[in-house]
């Protein structure tokens, strides 16, 4: 009986031996690389990505150079960039298996160090494939960002994952589509373009001027001479005519106006629609308004203005609700003039 006993635990340990290497589970990396190959052949990416093998093939991102951004004027090699430059980028990011998707290239807007992406709660992978891959300023690219690489285990955000947009889950790899943006002055104006057409809007009468304060040219505008001046085009359409035209707006003016200013998402960031409308010296206004108004505003306007992000808040807006680099939408009723 003894002796049975024995050669039955025996056997049972061989059999559960037997399932344990049958039940061998994938490391992350295999798990991530499964997910990724599969994501790839379902949309026809298998023979567009190229596998990342700077430092020996060990971060498993797969990646697409769309534009290879400028890396030389006049023969001169332009610097790539490293952990200490800085960088204005928009994105698209999305989950592998849909659930998580932010395409608002409106709201998605970067601008920070390269070295910060990862403290500025976007993946380490991103900050990895900008410093590696991307490498340029005005250069452009999708990259797919394994789960360990990513938000890994944890996830991102809050609530239930099987809500979309809600909730990264753990172990999501990443699909991310970056532009990088160095030319201000060509990105706004295509940017307000595409807006006028995507809203059908009709009838705005463009005026370029001179930035008054240029984003650095030595930074953000790579083969641009730190002599030539930036210079913005806003647009500008009168909705209601003035009341009275004896009291014109000027740099010195106070208006009492009421106003909105709008995201090209339609988010408002500004809304004085109170009655009786809000006093607003015209010299603290943004360039885009301080420049409209004068060349618009009588007492009974109404005007709406299409503003580039270079004469709106350009890359340091002031409210955590204004992306940097953002073109701006503002409808104002100009109510008082006080000269």
């Amino acid at each position: 009986m003894k002796q049975t006993l024995v050669t039955f635990l025996l056997i049972s340990a061989i059999g559960l031996a037997s399932c344990r290497k049958d039940r061998i589970q994938p490391t992350i990396k295999q798990y991530d690389q499964q997910q990724i190959s599969n994501y790839m052949a379902a949309n026809g990416l298998t023979n567009v990505m190229k596998r990342d093998t700077i430092g020996g093939d060990t971060t498993g991102m797969y990646y697409q150079i769309i534009y290879p951004g400028t890396q030389s004027i006049n023969g001169t090699a332009v610097t790539p960039l490293d952990y200490p430059s800085q960088i204005a980028f928009v994105y698209t990011e999305r989950t592998l298996d849909g659930t998580y998707v932010a395409a608002d290239t409106i709201a998605n807007h970067y601008f920070d160090y390269v070295g910060h992406i990862f403290t500025n709660h976007l993946p380490f992978g991103l900050q990895t494939a900008v410093h590696n891959l991307l490498k340029y300023p005005d250069a452009t690219m999708r990259v797919l960002i394994p789960s360990h690489l990513a938000y890994g285990l944890a996830g991102t955000g809050s609530g239930s994952s099987q809500v979309a947009n809600n909730r990264i889950a753990g172990n999501e790899c990443l699909d991310f589509y970056i532009h990088a943006v160095n030319n201000f002055q060509t990105y706004d104006d295509l940017v307000i373009q595409n807006y006028m057409r995507d809203s059908s809007l009709t009838g705005y009468t463009p005026v370029k001027i001179q930035v008054p304060d240029p984003i650095n040219p030595l930074v953000y505008w790579v083969g641009k001479s730190p002599t030539v001046h930036d210079y913005g085009t806003y647009y500008y359409k009168i909705l209601t005519p003035a009341t009275s035209t004896s009291d014109p707006v000027t740099f010195n003016s106070t208006v009492t106006a009421t106003y909105t200013g709008t995201l090209f998402n339609t988010t408002d960031f500004n809304d004085f629609n109170v009655a009786g409308g809000t006093p607003l010296d015209v010299d603290s206004t943004i360039p885009g308004i301080q420049d409209g108004l004068e060349r618009t505003g009588f007492i009974g306007t109404k005007v709406s203005f299409l503003i580039p992000s270079q004469l709106g808040y350009a890359l340091t807006p002031p409210s955590g609700v204004v992306p940097p680099f953002s073109c701006l939408r503002f409808t104002f009723i100009v109510d008082a003039v006080t000269p």
